[in-house]
Protein backbone atom coordinates (compact mmCIF):
# COMPACT_ATOMS: atom_id res chain seq x y z
CA UNK A 1 0.00 0.00 0.00
CA UNK A 2 1.46 3.46 -0.78
CA UNK A 3 0.59 6.43 1.63
CA UNK A 4 0.56 9.84 2.03
CA UNK A 5 2.90 10.42 4.75
CA UNK A 6 1.87 12.77 7.03
CA UNK A 7 3.51 14.35 10.20
CA UNK A 8 0.32 15.72 11.87
CA UNK A 9 -3.02 14.17 12.30
CA UNK A 10 -5.42 14.78 9.43
CA UNK A 11 -7.53 17.56 9.37
CA UNK A 12 -10.60 14.98 8.91
CA UNK A 13 -9.50 13.05 12.01
CA UNK A 14 -11.37 14.01 14.99
CA UNK A 15 -10.88 12.52 18.75
CA UNK A 16 -14.32 10.59 18.24
CA UNK A 17 -14.09 10.23 14.52
CA UNK A 18 -13.91 12.05 11.23
CA UNK A 19 -15.18 15.10 9.66
CA UNK A 20 -15.72 16.23 6.06
CA UNK A 21 -12.85 18.47 4.48
CA UNK A 22 -15.03 21.34 4.83
CA UNK A 23 -15.50 21.68 8.40
CA UNK A 24 -18.28 23.36 8.37
CA UNK A 25 -20.43 21.17 7.27
CA UNK A 26 -21.45 18.57 9.96
CA UNK A 27 -23.77 15.33 8.97
CA UNK A 28 -24.97 13.35 11.59
CA UNK A 29 -25.76 15.44 14.40
CA UNK A 30 -29.51 15.05 13.90
CA UNK A 31 -31.99 15.16 17.77
CA UNK A 32 -33.95 12.21 18.28
CA UNK A 33 -37.32 14.77 18.27
CA UNK A 34 -36.18 15.73 14.45
CA UNK A 35 -35.79 12.35 13.57
CA UNK A 36 -38.77 11.05 14.76
CA UNK A 37 -40.83 14.65 13.77
CA UNK A 38 -39.40 14.16 10.29
CA UNK A 39 -40.33 10.27 9.69
CA UNK A 40 -43.75 10.95 10.64
CA UNK A 41 -44.19 13.51 8.04
CA UNK A 42 -43.17 11.67 5.49
CA UNK A 43 -39.50 12.98 4.84
CA UNK A 44 -37.98 9.11 4.19
CA UNK A 45 -40.43 7.74 1.98
CA UNK A 46 -41.74 8.76 -1.78
CA UNK A 47 -44.82 11.06 -1.66
CA UNK A 48 -45.87 9.30 -4.51
CA UNK A 49 -46.10 6.51 -6.74
CA UNK A 50 -44.41 6.41 -10.13
CA UNK A 51 -46.70 7.74 -12.84
CA UNK A 52 -48.19 4.17 -13.78
CA UNK A 53 -47.26 2.82 -10.54
CA UNK A 54 -44.70 0.48 -8.95
CA UNK A 55 -44.98 -2.47 -10.91
CA UNK A 56 -44.86 -0.40 -13.86
CA UNK A 57 -41.96 1.41 -13.32
CA UNK A 58 -40.26 -2.21 -12.16
CA UNK A 59 -41.15 -4.07 -15.62
CA UNK A 60 -39.93 -0.45 -17.24
CA UNK A 61 -36.51 -0.23 -15.85
CA UNK A 62 -35.54 -4.25 -16.14
CA UNK A 63 -33.97 -6.63 -17.87
CA UNK A 64 -32.77 -9.50 -16.78
CA UNK A 65 -29.34 -10.19 -16.18
CA UNK A 66 -26.91 -11.41 -19.14
CA UNK A 67 -25.72 -13.97 -16.77
CA UNK A 68 -23.52 -15.70 -19.63
CA UNK A 69 -21.78 -12.01 -20.64
CA UNK A 70 -20.88 -11.23 -16.77
CA UNK A 71 -19.34 -14.79 -16.48
CA UNK A 72 -16.73 -13.91 -18.52
CA UNK A 73 -13.53 -11.71 -18.39
CA UNK A 74 -13.57 -8.95 -19.81
CA UNK A 75 -10.65 -6.68 -20.81
CA UNK A 76 -12.41 -3.61 -21.96
CA UNK A 77 -14.78 -2.30 -19.29
CA UNK A 78 -18.42 -3.76 -19.36
CA UNK A 79 -20.48 -1.89 -17.03
CA UNK A 80 -23.80 -3.44 -14.95
CA UNK A 81 -26.02 -1.84 -12.65
CA UNK A 82 -27.70 -4.30 -10.03
CA UNK A 83 -29.99 -1.40 -8.69
CA UNK A 84 -29.15 2.11 -6.49
CA UNK A 85 -25.18 2.01 -6.00
CA UNK A 86 -24.35 -1.69 -6.69
CA UNK A 87 -21.86 -1.66 -10.01
CA UNK A 88 -20.15 -4.45 -11.09
CA UNK A 89 -17.42 -3.26 -13.14
CA UNK A 90 -15.03 -5.74 -15.17
CA UNK A 91 -12.42 -4.04 -16.84
CA UNK A 92 -8.34 -5.40 -17.61
CA UNK A 93 -9.04 -8.90 -16.30
CA UNK A 94 -10.76 -7.89 -12.65
CA UNK A 95 -14.53 -8.11 -11.39
CA UNK A 96 -14.96 -5.30 -9.18
CA UNK A 97 -18.22 -5.03 -7.34
CA UNK A 98 -19.43 -1.35 -5.33
CA UNK A 99 -21.40 -1.40 -2.29
CA UNK A 100 -23.73 -4.62 -3.40
CA UNK A 101 -27.39 -4.18 -1.79
CA UNK A 102 -29.27 -6.97 -3.32
CA UNK A 103 -31.45 -7.91 -0.42
CA UNK A 104 -35.15 -6.70 -0.17
CA UNK A 105 -35.00 -4.09 2.44
CA UNK A 106 -32.11 -1.39 3.22
CA UNK A 107 -31.90 -2.01 6.81
CA UNK A 108 -30.60 -4.35 9.18
CA UNK A 109 -30.74 -8.28 8.42
CA UNK A 110 -32.10 -7.14 4.47
CA UNK A 111 -35.56 -7.52 6.20
CA UNK A 112 -36.29 -4.31 7.16
CA UNK A 113 -36.01 -0.70 6.98
CA UNK A 114 -36.23 0.60 3.26
CA UNK A 115 -38.44 -1.40 1.13
CA UNK A 116 -37.03 -2.43 -2.24
CA UNK A 117 -39.70 -1.74 -4.91
CA UNK A 118 -37.67 -2.96 -8.01
CA UNK A 119 -36.48 -6.71 -7.27
CA UNK A 120 -32.54 -6.85 -7.50
CA UNK A 121 -31.41 -8.40 -10.73
CA UNK A 122 -29.93 -11.32 -8.81
CA UNK A 123 -28.65 -12.05 -5.42
CA UNK A 124 -25.51 -11.86 -3.59
CA UNK A 125 -25.30 -15.85 -4.12
CA UNK A 126 -25.44 -15.47 -8.14
CA UNK A 127 -23.02 -13.00 -8.66
CA UNK A 128 -19.67 -14.06 -11.11
CA UNK A 129 -16.49 -14.31 -9.01
CA UNK A 130 -15.65 -10.88 -7.58
CA UNK A 131 -11.86 -10.23 -7.54
CA UNK A 132 -12.44 -6.49 -5.29
CA UNK A 133 -15.37 -5.08 -3.26
CA UNK A 134 -15.52 -1.40 -2.78
CA UNK A 135 -17.44 -0.50 0.16
CA UNK A 136 -18.13 3.14 0.80
CA UNK A 137 -19.56 3.62 4.30
CA UNK A 138 -22.00 1.73 7.03
CA UNK A 139 -25.21 2.74 6.10
CA UNK A 140 -27.88 0.25 5.39
CA UNK A 141 -28.06 1.15 1.87
CA UNK A 142 -24.57 0.90 0.95
CA UNK A 143 -23.53 -1.88 3.52
CA UNK A 144 -25.99 -4.70 3.63
CA UNK A 145 -25.41 -7.23 5.88
CA UNK A 146 -27.28 -9.86 4.50
CA UNK A 147 -25.85 -9.28 0.84
CA UNK A 148 -22.99 -10.00 2.21
CA UNK A 149 -23.40 -13.41 4.21
CA UNK A 150 -25.34 -14.74 0.67
CA UNK A 151 -21.82 -13.88 -1.02
CA UNK A 152 -19.13 -15.21 2.00
CA UNK A 153 -22.08 -18.01 1.64
CA UNK A 154 -21.66 -18.99 -1.71
CA UNK A 155 -17.98 -19.02 -1.62
CA UNK A 156 -17.20 -15.67 -2.91
CA UNK A 157 -13.34 -14.28 -1.41
CA UNK A 158 -12.70 -10.97 -2.67
CA UNK A 159 -10.11 -7.95 -1.33
CA UNK A 160 -12.07 -6.07 0.27
CA UNK A 161 -11.60 -2.52 0.38
CA UNK A 162 -13.34 -0.16 3.53
CA UNK A 163 -13.11 3.38 5.32
CA UNK A 164 -11.12 3.41 8.07
CA UNK A 165 -12.57 2.18 11.28
CA UNK A 166 -14.99 0.14 9.06
CA UNK A 167 -12.63 -3.31 9.08
CA UNK A 168 -14.09 -4.43 13.08
CA UNK A 169 -17.71 -4.70 11.05
CA UNK A 170 -16.03 -7.98 9.13
CA UNK A 171 -13.74 -8.85 11.66
CA UNK A 172 -16.91 -9.23 13.92
CA UNK A 173 -18.08 -11.69 10.73
CA UNK A 174 -14.56 -13.45 10.41
CA UNK A 175 -14.25 -12.31 6.90
CA UNK A 176 -10.54 -11.75 5.87
CA UNK A 177 -9.07 -9.75 3.22
CA UNK A 178 -9.78 -6.67 4.59
CA UNK A 179 -8.30 -3.68 4.20
CA UNK A 180 -8.87 -0.06 5.58
CA UNK A 181 -8.41 3.28 3.73
CA UNK A 182 -8.08 6.73 4.51
CA UNK A 183 -8.86 9.42 1.73
CA UNK A 184 -5.93 9.88 -0.88
CA UNK A 185 -4.73 6.27 0.00
CA UNK A 186 -4.19 3.98 -2.59
CA UNK A 187 -3.53 0.26 -3.22
CA UNK A 188 -2.23 -1.86 -6.81
CA UNK A 189 -4.45 -4.73 -7.42
CA UNK A 190 -1.90 -6.70 -9.56
CA UNK A 191 -3.81 -10.29 -9.92
CA UNK A 192 -7.13 -11.65 -9.32
CA UNK A 193 -8.31 -13.40 -6.68
CA UNK A 194 -7.27 -16.85 -8.25
CA UNK A 195 -3.40 -15.14 -8.03
CA UNK A 196 -3.53 -14.66 -11.86
CA UNK A 197 -1.44 -12.11 -12.96
CA UNK A 198 -3.40 -8.94 -14.47
CA UNK A 199 -2.33 -7.77 -18.58
CA UNK A 200 -2.15 -3.89 -16.35
CA UNK A 201 -1.81 -3.03 -12.74
CA UNK A 202 -5.75 -1.87 -11.17
CA UNK A 203 -5.11 1.18 -8.48
CA UNK A 204 -7.87 1.74 -5.81
CA UNK A 205 -7.51 4.85 -4.95
CA UNK A 206 -10.20 6.05 -1.66
CA UNK A 207 -11.42 8.97 -2.28
CA UNK A 208 -13.21 12.05 -0.17
CA UNK A 209 -16.48 12.81 -0.05
CA UNK A 210 -19.03 15.19 1.60
CA UNK A 211 -21.06 12.58 3.69
CA UNK A 212 -21.19 10.31 7.04
CA UNK A 213 -21.92 7.25 8.72
CA UNK A 214 -23.96 5.53 11.30
CA UNK A 215 -24.73 2.04 12.01
CA UNK A 216 -26.02 2.05 15.05
CA UNK A 217 -27.26 5.12 17.86
CA UNK A 218 -23.62 4.83 19.33
CA UNK A 219 -21.24 5.39 16.52
CA UNK A 220 -22.06 8.77 14.38
CA UNK A 221 -19.51 9.37 12.29
CA UNK A 222 -17.14 6.85 13.93
CA UNK A 223 -15.36 5.11 10.74
CA UNK A 224 -14.85 7.15 7.62
CA UNK A 225 -16.64 7.65 4.57
CA UNK A 226 -15.79 8.32 0.60
CA UNK A 227 -15.56 7.07 -2.53
CA UNK A 228 -13.55 5.37 -5.04
CA UNK A 229 -11.22 5.48 -8.01
CA UNK A 230 -10.51 2.29 -10.61
CA UNK A 231 -7.68 3.46 -12.18
CA UNK A 232 -6.45 1.06 -15.25
CA UNK A 233 -2.40 1.36 -15.91
CA UNK A 234 -2.25 4.12 -13.57
CA UNK A 235 0.48 6.77 -15.05
CA UNK A 236 0.37 5.60 -18.34
CA UNK A 237 -0.79 7.96 -21.33
CA UNK A 238 -3.73 5.78 -21.87
CA UNK A 239 -4.52 5.19 -18.06
CA UNK A 240 -8.41 4.79 -17.74
CA UNK A 241 -10.56 5.92 -14.99
CA UNK A 242 -13.61 5.04 -12.84
CA UNK A 243 -14.97 7.24 -10.15
CA UNK A 244 -17.55 5.73 -7.91
CA UNK A 245 -18.45 8.63 -5.48
CA UNK A 246 -19.99 7.08 -3.00
CA UNK A 247 -23.00 9.50 -1.14
CA UNK A 248 -22.18 12.88 -1.17
CA UNK A 249 -23.30 16.16 -1.14
CA UNK A 250 -21.77 18.34 -3.60
CA UNK A 251 -18.94 19.83 -2.66
CA UNK A 252 -14.92 20.91 -3.43
CA UNK A 253 -13.96 17.68 -3.24
CA UNK A 254 -15.04 16.56 -6.54
CA UNK A 255 -12.64 19.12 -8.38
CA UNK A 256 -9.29 18.14 -5.52
CA UNK A 257 -10.04 14.56 -7.07
CA UNK A 258 -9.37 15.98 -10.58
CA UNK A 259 -7.08 17.96 -9.71
CA UNK A 260 -5.02 15.17 -7.89
CA UNK A 261 -5.82 12.22 -9.58
CA UNK A 262 -6.96 13.61 -13.22
CA UNK A 263 -10.20 13.43 -15.67
CA UNK A 264 -11.94 10.61 -14.94
CA UNK A 265 -13.16 8.52 -17.72
CA UNK A 266 -16.78 6.98 -16.69
CA UNK A 267 -18.51 8.16 -13.62
CA UNK A 268 -21.13 6.52 -11.77
CA UNK A 269 -22.75 9.81 -10.70
CA UNK A 270 -26.17 10.33 -7.62
CA UNK A 271 -29.13 11.48 -8.94
CA UNK A 272 -31.68 10.43 -6.68
CA UNK A 273 -32.51 10.44 -2.76
CA UNK A 274 -32.42 14.71 -2.75
CA UNK A 275 -35.60 15.80 -1.28
CA UNK A 276 -36.63 17.21 1.08
CA UNK A 277 -33.63 19.43 0.12
CA UNK A 278 -33.21 21.23 3.89
CA UNK A 279 -32.63 18.17 5.03
CA UNK A 280 -30.53 16.48 2.02
CA UNK A 281 -28.30 18.99 0.64
CA UNK A 282 -25.37 18.68 2.29
CA UNK A 283 -24.96 14.64 2.39
CA UNK A 284 -27.00 13.87 -1.26
CA UNK A 285 -26.57 15.60 -4.63
CA UNK A 286 -29.88 16.63 -6.56
CA UNK A 287 -29.80 16.47 -10.34
CA UNK A 288 -28.54 19.79 -10.61
CA UNK A 289 -25.44 19.73 -8.13
CA UNK A 290 -24.60 16.01 -9.84
CA UNK A 291 -24.10 17.78 -13.70
CA UNK A 292 -21.94 20.29 -11.86
CA UNK A 293 -19.86 17.65 -9.85
CA UNK A 294 -19.83 15.46 -13.17
CA UNK A 295 -17.86 18.77 -15.05
CA UNK A 296 -15.45 19.51 -11.98
CA UNK A 297 -13.70 16.02 -12.50
CA UNK A 298 -14.38 16.41 -16.01
CA UNK A 299 -15.81 13.07 -16.73
CA UNK A 300 -16.76 11.72 -20.20
CA UNK A 301 -19.51 9.46 -19.80
CA UNK A 302 -21.64 9.03 -16.42
CA UNK A 303 -23.92 6.53 -15.42
CA UNK A 304 -27.00 7.51 -12.51
CA UNK A 305 -26.89 5.36 -9.63
CA UNK A 306 -28.16 5.76 -6.03
CA UNK A 307 -32.28 6.03 -7.80
CA UNK A 308 -34.95 4.09 -8.59
CA UNK A 309 -34.68 0.98 -5.81
CA UNK A 310 -35.59 1.52 -2.68
CA UNK A 311 -38.28 4.04 -0.48
CA UNK A 312 -35.98 6.31 0.72
CA UNK A 313 -36.82 10.06 0.22
CA UNK A 314 -39.79 12.28 -1.07
CA UNK A 315 -39.21 12.16 -4.33
CA UNK A 316 -40.99 9.69 -6.52
CA UNK A 317 -39.48 7.25 -8.38
CA UNK A 318 -39.49 8.42 -11.51
CA UNK A 319 -38.61 12.06 -10.46
CA UNK A 320 -34.50 12.13 -10.91
CA UNK A 321 -35.01 11.43 -14.35
CA UNK A 322 -36.93 14.22 -15.05
CA UNK A 323 -35.28 16.54 -13.48
CA UNK A 324 -31.34 15.26 -14.57
CA UNK A 325 -32.53 16.09 -18.21
CA UNK A 326 -33.54 19.54 -17.24
CA UNK A 327 -29.82 19.76 -15.49
CA UNK A 328 -28.46 18.39 -18.60
CA UNK A 329 -30.38 20.93 -20.83
CA UNK A 330 -30.01 23.99 -18.90
CA UNK A 331 -25.87 23.18 -19.02
CA UNK A 332 -26.01 22.46 -22.59
CA UNK A 333 -25.37 18.93 -22.51
CA UNK A 334 -26.41 15.99 -24.88
CA UNK A 335 -28.72 13.93 -22.62
CA UNK A 336 -26.78 10.16 -23.37
CA UNK A 337 -24.06 12.15 -20.96
CA UNK A 338 -25.56 10.36 -18.25
CA UNK A 339 -26.93 6.82 -19.18
CA UNK A 340 -29.95 6.04 -17.48
CA UNK A 341 -29.39 2.61 -17.35
CA UNK A 342 -32.08 -0.35 -16.77
CA UNK A 343 -31.47 -2.76 -13.28
CA UNK A 344 -29.66 -5.86 -14.63
CA UNK A 345 -28.64 -4.12 -17.65
CA UNK A 346 -24.94 -4.37 -18.76
CA UNK A 347 -23.15 -1.58 -21.11
CA UNK A 348 -19.55 -1.96 -22.76
CA UNK A 349 -17.63 1.48 -22.41
CA UNK A 350 -15.66 2.80 -24.81
CA UNK A 351 -11.70 3.38 -23.74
Amino acid sequence: MNKDTLHTKPAHHREAGFSNRDPSIVIGNFPWYEMVWRSLRGDFKPISAPHKGYAAFAKEWSVPVDHARIAQRQDAPLITWLGHVSVLLQVGGLNVLTDPTLADFAGPYGRFGAPRMVPAPLRGNMLPPIDVLLISHNHYDHLCGATIAAMVESGQTPQIFVPLGLKAWFDARNIPNVTELDWWEHVDVTCDKDGRALPEPIRIHFTPAQHWSRRTPFDTNASLWGGYMVERNPGAMDAWRFLFPGDTGYSADFKAIRERLGAVDFLALPIGAYLPRDFMKSMHANPADAVQLMLDLEAKQAMGVHWGTFKLTQESFDHPPRDLAVALQERGLAQERVWLMRHGESRAVAL
